[in-house]
């Protein structure tokens, strides 16, 4: 190796790894690696336990607006908003942000608007996640770049933060919160009152009404309702 080469590679090097993105294997299917690929960016996939995409030392969580209101329905985002606190920089990337889209009650969206909004502003105040709003997944990647040029840290091993474990206690309100409208409230002065999920499920609808109200209907719904493959 001449002694130019050797002045030059180390530069190719640091380039290199600084252009280095950790995505999760999950996001394949997404169009975000495919545009960071071409901005010469190096994907490196793994399963991430917590969040979608590692920028340096920067976790961020992608969501769809569809699954964001999704997530909110069945609950999951919570918990996932909660993994994300492990890391000391993280973003909450919504993508494909429409008003109509996020605030309009539809088949899909069956959230009451300033339930969306009080849990966009629990995210940022509560739990100090920063809301990034994109237009659709060129508009996410464009982000993603631009970060990566911001961050002047050396990339970490932030991957490798673990998924929270549950107490027993939690995890019986985890379950409980996954059906659509009840909290983390709701779901405590249930199992309070009824002991095990068990009793909760074989409770008749009107010892339900007296927490839930109308929403014991929907519950009860739910749990009767066949599963039928798609």
């Amino acid at each position: 190796m001449s002694k130019i080469t050797e002045i030059f590679t180390p530069k190719r090097e640091k380039k290199k790894k600084e252009k280095k993105i950790i995505i999760d294997h999950r996001e394949k299917s997404s169009l975000v690696p495919s545009y960071l690929e071409r901005q010469g960016f190096e994907i490196e996939y793994k399963q991430l336990n917590v969040a979608d995409y590692i920028v340096k030392d920067v976790a961020i969580e992608r969501k769809t607006t569809q699954d964001f209101i999704g997530s909110m329905l069945n609950q999951r985002l919570r918990k996932q908003i909660k993994e994300l606190q492990q890391y000391d920089n993280r973003l909450l990337i919504i993508e494909g942000i429409e008003e109509n889209e996020l605030y309009s009650e539809n088949e899909i969206n069956r959230l009451n608007p300033n339930s969306v909004r009080g849990f966009l502003l629990s995210i940022t105040l509560k739990h100090r996640v920063p809301i990034i709003y994109t237009k659709n997944e060129e508009d996410t990647a464009k982000y993603i770049e631009v970060l990566n040029k911001k961050q002047t840290s050396a990339q970490s091993q932030s991957w490798q933060a673990q998924k929270m474990n549950l107490s027993p206690t939690e995890q019986l309100q985890f379950i409980i919160e996954s059906f659509p409208g009840i909290g983390p409230k709701t779901s405590k002065k249930l199992l309070e009152k009824f002991g095990t999920i068990q009793n909760i499920i074989l409770a008749p609808t009107e010892s339900l009404q007296e927490i839930l109200g109308k929403k014991a209907e929907t519950v009860r719904e739910i749990i009767e309702r066949e599963y039928k493959k798609d």
